[in-house]
Parts: C-alpha cells; sequence; structure tokens
C-alpha cells in the first residue's frame, strides 16, 4: 500500500491494480501521475494499464463466472460483502482524505461520498439475501393445455463498470455492489482523474474480504482505450456507466456487436422552474447552494432557474446575493462548501461556456473567472447569468461547474416548454405556493426525476434514471437491482 501524506491532509492512494485476486503493477511497469485540484501539485501515481491488462481482468472474471461458485451463493456473496461493509467502515477516515486529494471535494460535504456509500454496501447485500431468485407466477392456460410457469432471476454474467471521477467512491459502489450481490463478476474501470478511489476498493477487497480471485477487478489507466477495451470484449456481458452523453454513445456502439445490455447514467441540463407563487427566500438558496456545493460537477443540479417574469429582478437579487456569499476555498477547511474544479481542463471548460453565454447576449450578473484571492487551484468563482437565450449554447450544454443560466417565462406553460428544450431529460425541479399546481407542472416536465420545493427524488430507495439521451436503465430502488439480472421464463407440468 502506497500512503503519502502532508501537513495538509493530503493522502495518495493504493498505486496497484487489483486482477484475478492479487494486487498488481502494469505489465510494462508504467505509472501516471494524480494532481491535486486545489494546490496543482502532483500527490501521487497510480498504475497506467493497458489493453492487454484489460483482457486479463476480463479472462479473470469470465473465468470466476463461469467456473466458480459466486454465481450460486447467495449467502456467501451476503458474507464477503457484509465484510467489505465492514472493512470501509473502518477505513473511511482514509478514504475521506484520498477523496479529497484525488477530487477537491470540501469536507464539509463528503459526507454523502463516504458515509453514505459505504452505508449502500449493506443495503445491497442485504437485499440480495431477501430477494426472491424463482417466483412461481401458477398456472397459465395454454394451446397445448395448462402449464405451471416459474421465474428465474438469474446474473447476467461479467459486468464491466465505468466510473466518472465527480463522486468516485459513491459511483464506484453503486454500479458494482449490487452486480456483485445479484451473482455477477465485476471489472472496475475508474476514471483517470480518480483512479485511486478504485484501486483503494480493490486493495480493501484483497486485504479484508472472502471475495474469490476474478469475482472482482479494478483497472486504473491514463489511456482512454483501455475503457473502449472492455466496452467491445465479447466476453463481457453488460456494461454499466456514468459520464458524459458523448461517451455513453461511443459505449453503446462498442457494445452493439456483441448486442451487451448497457446500463447508462448520461448528462444532464436540468431545469428548476420557480412559479409566480413560490416562496423566493427559500428556494433560491437552496437553487444557489445546489450549483456550488460540488463546485457545479453534477449531472443531477438544477443548472437552468426559470423565473416568472412579474418577479424576475426579485428572483436575481436573491440569487446574486445567495452565490457571492457562497464559502469556497481550501477544501480541507471546516465550512467551505465550494472547492476546486477537478482540473484545469474542466476549468478551461467551465470559463469558455460563460464567454460563450455572454457572447450570446446573456448578462453577468456576478462571478465569471477565477477567484482573486484563490491564485492556486482550479477555483471558478460561482456565476450567474441572466437574460439566458434558452436556444444558446450555455443554456443547452452541461457546463459542470458553478454557474447558473436564468430565462424569463410568462406563463406556466411557456416555462414547462422551455425546460423541455433539452436534449437531455435526467432531473428538474418545481417551486411553488401550491402543492397541485407544481405537480401538475413536474408531471409535464420530460425528465426521470423531479423534486418539488426542494424534496429530494433521490435514494437508495427509489429507482433513479434519466430520459432521452440522460440515460438507459435505472440505478437504486428494486429495479436498480434487477438491472443486473436475467429473467428467465421456465415452463412446466402442473
Amino acid at each position: 500500500m502506497t500512503a503519502v501524506q502532508d501537513d495538509s491532509g493530503v493522502l495518495a492512494g493504493e498505486e496497484r491494480m487489483f486482477i484475478d485476486g492479487e494486487l498488481v503493477t502494469t505489465g510494462n511497469g508504467a505509472t501516471f501521475e494524480v494532481v491535486h485540484p486545489a494546490t496543482e501539485q502532483v500527490a501521487g501515481t497510480a498504475a497506467d494499464g493497458t489493453v492487454e491488462d484489460m483482457e486479463r481482468a476480463v479472462g479473470a472474471a469470465r473465468r470466476a463466472f463461469d467456473a466458480g461458485d459466486w454465481a450460486h451463493d447467495v449467502d456467501f456473496r451476503h458474507h464477503c460483502l457484509m465484510q467489505l461493509h465492514a472493512a470501509l467502515e473502518a477505513e473511511k477516515e482514509r478514504l475521506r482524505r484520498i477523496l479529497i486529494t484525488e477530487v477537491g471535494c470540501p469536507v464539509t460535504v463528503t459526507g454523502s461520498q463516504i458515509e453514505s456509500p459505504i452505508a449502500e454496501v449493506k443495503h445491497w447485500a442485504d437485499h440480495g439475501r431477501r430477494f426472491e431468485y424463482l417466483v412461481d407466477t401458477g398456472l397459465h392456460d395454454t394451446p397445448l393445455g395448462p402449464a405451471r410457469r416459474k421465474l428465474h432471476y438469474e446474473p447476467i454474467g461479467v459486468v464491466g463498470a465505468i466510473t466518472p471521477w465527480n463522486v468516485p467512491l459513491y459511483l464506484n459502489i453503486a454500479e458494482t455492489i449490487p452486480a456483485l450481490m445479484a451473482g455477477n463478476t465485476v471489472v472496475l474501470k475508474p476514471a483517470q482523474l480518480t483512479p485511486w478511489s478504485g484501486s483503494e476498493l480493490g486493495r480493501i477487497v484483497a486485504e479484508h474480504t472472502d471475495i474469490p480471485a476474478g469475482v472482482f477487478n479494478v483497472v486504473t489507466s491514463n489511456a482512454n482505450e483501455v475503457g473502449a477495451a472492455l466496452s467491445a470484449d465479447p466476453r463481457v456481458d453488460m456494461i454499466t456507466f456514468t459520464g458524459s452523453t458523448a461517451t455513453g454513445r461511443a459505449i453503446l456502439a462498442a457494445a452493439a456487436p456483441t448486442v451487451k445490455k448497457t446500463l447508462l447514467e448520461l448528462g444532464g441540463k436540468s431545469a428548476h422552474i420557480v412559479l409566480d407563487d413560490a416562496d423566493f427566500n427559500s428556494a433560491l438558496p437552496m437553487a444557489a447552494m445546489m450549483a456550488c456545493v460540488m463546485s457545479g460537477q453534477s449531472c443531477v443540479l438544477p443548472s437552468r432557474i426559470l423565473l416568472p417574469r412579474s418577479r424576475y429582478d426579485e428572483g436575481l437579487a436573491v440569487l446574486k446575493a445567495s452565490m457571492e456569499n457562497f464559502p469556497m476555498g481550501d477544501p480541507w477547511t471546516p465550512g467551505n462548501m465550494q472547492g476546486p474544479q477537478i482540473s484545469e481542463t474542466q476549468r478551461r471548460k467551465v470559463l469558455s461556456l460563460i464567454a460563450s453565454g455572454l457572447n450570446a447576449g446573456a448578462r453577468l450578473v456576478t462571478g465569471g473567472g477565477v477567484p482573486e484571492h484563490l491564485p492556486t487551484g482550479y477555483y471558478v468563482q460561482p456565476t450567474l447569468l441572466a437574460d439566458v437565450d434558452p436556444d444558446s449554447q450555455v443554456a443547452q450544454e452541461e457546463i459542470f461547474g458553478p454557474v447558473l443560466t436564468v430565462t424569463p417565462y410568462d406563463t406556466d406553460d411557456e416555462a414547462v416548454a422551455i425546460a423541455n428544450n433539452s436534449i437531455y431529460g435526467l432531473s428538474g425541479e418545481v417551486s411553488s405556493a401550491d402543492l397541485d399546481r407544481a405537480m401538475a407542472v413536474a408531471i409535464r416536465m420530460r425528465t426521470g426525476n423531479v423534486s418539488i420545493n426542494g424534496k429530494s427524488h433521490f435514494g437508495i430507495d427509489s429507482p433513479f434514471g434519466g430520459t432521452r439521451q440522460s440515460g438507459l436503465g435505472y440505478r437504486n430502488g428494486p429495479q436498480g437491482f434487477t438491472e443486473y439480472l436475467h429473467i428467465k421464463t421456465i415452463g412446466m407440468p402442473e
């Protein structure tokens, strides 16, 4: 195990990959650097896996599924995942420091990225043990006489999981643990910018669980072709992916020749419709917080604010005050809630999209650049753009930064039309004093999930999935578990 630390709390993670039950270096010994976004300094290195390393991991997963007992022993799977849960609990402070080091996530808001996913390991272990894998649907009339039918829920096989950098430990767990508990074997390819949240998971599995060799594998790499090899490999039965819509399209194309199942959570450009009877002093500070708390690096945040023209200036004033007073800075300092962007490349993208909005006629209300008091680190000011054209690039493209666009509307119908003017359909929000009116608007929004008056739609017990180009399939809820299972219908005599 590699452990590098300094007085700031920076901690490097596991350098090695986890393939076929062993912590290993790459075939050629190559590594790549991991940069701490708050200091722009190299914090450590990770194994730079190759296509050959990925092929070896897939082969191990294939063999473990086809020749092992993992797919058939529910109690053993539960035992192993409860071991993993206990180990994650014991190591959560180390994982927190590694998360802050590679993501720049403020320590104040790490609960949803550390405690929540650790709790989900136990949730899925218990859910999988209780799940009814063989269901008798009774007798059915057929042209050949009565037949009893049973449904057998069985694992799909080898699952390839490709995860993003914004909430890495959470999504590494969300994409692999239900798959494992359902009886599949897994190959995890974590994001290039956050390899340690994946390699640490591999280390903990190796050191603290009885999970058999090949059942769980982690391949870190700085090369895009390694993830592409996982998507295209004919030995892989399913790909689960969270990330950009552009990458999701590429994964669909790579999976098409073998017609493997794909579970995709992709981009979003969610709208928050603030109706004219809403409590602005409640709804709008929360909207500003949602835009900034993860440096805007979240696919579900409602980044498009739609304000009634009759209260437009009032709403802009509340948003401006909230964003100008939002606590940002060093992620290691308690109280700060906005840290840096993940990389200089990401910061440049955010600033470029802000500039495109201004060039298209938007009005800069606050922010728009790099904070003067934070010259080091990939920081962007909380930014509010008003009078935004709904068809402009800044209103249509996912920014992944602390930026809110504001567009006025006159009627509820117009607000719904603006909200639905997007290729995406992941999330949304409605604020109103009239719940019936809010519900009527929410139902008309073409999106997979909607919050009313700030009440979260997201939770481990409820299905979460996007419409249109925001994804395919569901995470969470009972539906999220069955995504990793094939249903076999068996007809038999009475």
